[in-house]
């Protein structure tokens, strides 16, 4: 049980590092406090063992003192008539209360919370995309696997070989070698270093040598697999593999041998060649390494020239009766496309409110089908939403009349307020809010047009990672609790601004929280006027 626990506990550890759909159905501070109540029980368990244990020890050495005494001189001892009668019921009848007693259950009250809590647990699905999430983090702030498992990120605690081998083994069964020999190289290192394990480092020198014949490095394959059968010569596949590689490399060195210098060249060319291609897995994310840069902070710095150009001021938005005495800060954060950062947009309180309206609702994101403009989840969005209504609470309808306020647009026609939360690992990879002239049905269903703006309320500080990007002209936005960042998604024209092309990055510690407003066409007609100079 202790064992089970155990595990359930690293795997919450995993959870944390993670974006993955569990994360999103059930609230992982639910989870936190699930497993809370199972240890208050799992403690309550053992106290009644060691209560009945310390009742079995006190009967043991009562017993041994008088057995010490009766064995000296028997027949003298039986000869008191009280001692042959305790004798007599010690057996008969206290025995038999002892034999009650070890066999007593104390585990009925623990067995009966767990199985409750059972239902709500993670299954094996659930794990796979924390590790998954956990490997997306490493990837993305190039995090190496010693920073991660000894437990350098802050508020993190260091990973076993249990849970490095773990790692490994999810990302074997995607056939990703990469990750693989990464996760299971730290696993061995840990052993090596001393550390106690569950997992025989036979089984990881297994994984280890064979994600890295899969990579090309025959060599070190064979010298992981001469390690493995030094520890156990009976190994079937290492035996096979290793007369494989063997083989292969024999082989590759009669060829070696063979050829002139040109040739030589070139299979020299083709190893560094494999060398540098070596690492993760093909991508379906052409950007992906731009959207990585970009999230560590390496994006594009401006020119001292643009630089100038952009500016801290307060805002009356056009003498807004409102605005006049107490102007919005407005910052610029980027001139093409202009993104502009508004300061103390929303209070602590009214952060708070939406946050307690959103929480009962929270559930995984969802994007609208280029195709067919429905709403579906999708693997590439991780995180929790959900849509609050202007009249459910007066909260809302006042953020609401504030963007358009600020902005000058028009909100009636725009869609309800989303709030978004994005735990350790959750993210948003590059994507458009509007639709393209590829997608005509994006948001047919709404009728009101394409998004025209985008308003993006940060309700949290995040400590590390999170930043919002703009793949296409290299500008990231980092957090800041209280602010709002707005840019058009489309030209005066009603063309789409492609440069708006923009991601979430991992959280990488914290929780990021987020709000925004999607604004749309219908009902802007004289507030920004169309112009055909998308210049404009």
């Amino acid at each position: 049980i202790i064992f089970t626990l155990g595990l359930m506990g690293l795997f919450l550890l995993f959870c944390f590092l993670h974006g993955n759909d569990f994360y999103h159905y059930h609230p992982m501070t639910d989870l936190l406090y699930t497993e809370k109540d199972l240890v208050t029980s799992l403690k309550d368990y053992i106290r009644a063992e060691e209560s009945k244990l310390e009742q079995v020890k006190t009967w043991a050495q009562k017993l041994d003192v008088l057995s010490a005494t009766a064995t000296q001189d028997p027949e003298g001892f039986l000869g008191h008539p009280v001692n042959a009668f305790k004798l007599m019921k010690r057996l008969n009848t206290e025995w038999g209360e002892l034999e009650s007693l070890v066999l007593k259950d104390m585990s009925d009250g623990f067995i009966s919370n767990l199985t409750i809590q059972r239902q709500h647990f993670p299954n094996d699905d659930d794990q796979t995309g924390a590790a998954k999430a956990l490997m997306r983090l490493q990837d993305t702030y190039r995090l190496d696997t010693q920073t991660i498992s000894t437990g350098e990120l802050p508020g993190e605690g260091p990973m076993t070989v249990e849970d490095c081998f773990e790692l490994g083994k999810i990302a074997y069964s995607d056939a990703d070698y990469y990750h693989t020999e990464l996760w299971m190289e730290q696993a061995l290192k840990q052993l090596d270093g001393g550390e106690e394990s569950t997992v025989d480092m036979v089984t990881i020198l297994d994984y280890l040598s064979y994600s890295i014949y899969q990579q090309g490095e025959l060599e070190r394959a064979l010298d992981y697999t001469k390690r493995l059968l030094k520890l156990d010569s009976a190994h079937q596949r290492a035996n096979g593999n290793l007369k494989y590689f063997e083989y292969q490399l024999a082989k590759q060195k009669k060829v070696e041998a063979e050829e002139g210098l040109k040739e030589k060249e070139e299979r020299e060319r083709e190893k560094r060649e494999v060398s540098e291609k070596k690492g993760r897995p093909a991508d379906y994310l052409p950007e992906r390494r731009k959207y990585e840069q970009l999230c560590r902070g390496e994006g594009i710095k401006m020119t001292p020239r643009r630089q100038s150009r952009m500016f801290c001021r307060y805002s009356d938005n056009n003498r807004h009766p409102l605005y006049m005495l107490g102007p919005v800060k407005q910052e610029d954060e980027w001139d093409r496309p202009r993104i502009i950062r508004y300061h103390d947009i929303l209070s602590n309180s009214e952060i708070e409110k939406v946050k307690e309206l959103a929480k009962p609702r929270l559930r995984r994101a969802t994007i609208s089908n280029p195709i067919t403009g429905v709403l579906e989840t999708a693997h590439y969005r991780i995180s929790k939403s959900a849509w609050l209504t202007a009249y459910e609470d007066p909260v809302v309808d006042k953020i609401n009349q504030r963007i358009e306020d600020i902005t000058g647009l028009n909100v009636k026609t725009a869609e309800e307020l989303q709030v978004a939360n994005y735990g350790v690992g959750g993210q948003y990879e590059p994507h458009f809010d509007f639709g393209r002239k590829d997608e005509p049905d994006a948001f047919k269903e709404l009728g009101t047009g394409n998004r025209i703006a985008t308003w993006l309320i940060y309700m949290s500080d995040v400590p590390s990672g999170g930043a919002t990007v703009f793949t296409d002209v290299g500008a990231a936005v980092w957090p800041k609790k209280g602010s709002a960042v707005f840019w058009y998604n489309l030209f005066a024209s009603g063309e789409g601004d492609y440069s708006t092309r923009h991601a979430a990055c991992p959280v990488l510690v914290g929780n990021k929280w987020v709000s925004n407003k999607w604004i749309h066409e219908r009902g802007q007609e004289f507030r920004r006027r169309c112009t055909l100079d998308e210049s404009d």
